[in-house]
């Protein structure tokens, strides 16, 4: 038995990390939001600078709320660790990419993930979103369909491994 590597489409992974987004960041989010006592984000002031740049006022950026570091951090690392928690459960796959039928595995022999490996791609996930999310369109470009967060962790998000009987 041979198995088949399917590479998952730019479009699945986007669904996979929309899914990931509602399942897992937004209730870490709120966590974060509660804990800080209001003091990670003035969604008030975020409310006001939507606003303005829907009246076309051209000063609506230089309002936007500054996040405090220091619960920015702590929603980084508590991501990076829920992360690593589901890829060592469910082998590879956040609970949108186990939806989605698909995991992230090491590229060159289709293993689960090291925890360097985990963390050097949580942290390339966040350098693929500069500039203008550059580092995830990659994957509409390469035949490995692999984004910069992948190349700088060695890792490929893949179909789960199916078997064909050649």
């Amino acid at each position: 038995m041979s198995s088949e590597i399917i590479y998952a489409s730019f479009w699945e992974r986007l669904v996979a990390s929309l899914l990931d987004t509602l399942i897992l960041a937004v209730p870490i989010g709120i966590l974060v939001y509660f804990l800080s006592d209001g003091q990670w984000m003035d969604f008030e002031q975020f409310q006001n600078a939507i606003q303005m740049a829907q009246y076309g006022n051209a000063k609506a950026l230089e309002s936007m709320p500054q996040t405090d570091m220091t619960w920015e951090l702590l929603f980084e690392a508590l991501m990076m660790l829920v992360i690593i928690i589901f890829w060592r459960r469910w082998a590879g796959a956040t609970p949108g990419k186990k939806m989605l039928g698909i995991e992230v595995v090491n590229f060159t022999d289709n293993t689960p993930l090291t925890n360097k490996q985990i963390i050097i791609r949580y942290i390339g996930y966040l350098i693929s979103t500069l500039p203008f999310l550059l580092g995830f369109f990659m994957v509409l470009f390469r035949q490995d369909r692999r984004a910069l967060h992948d190349l700088l962790a060695g890792t490929a998000v893949i179909h789960t491994l199916r078997y064909n009987a050649t």
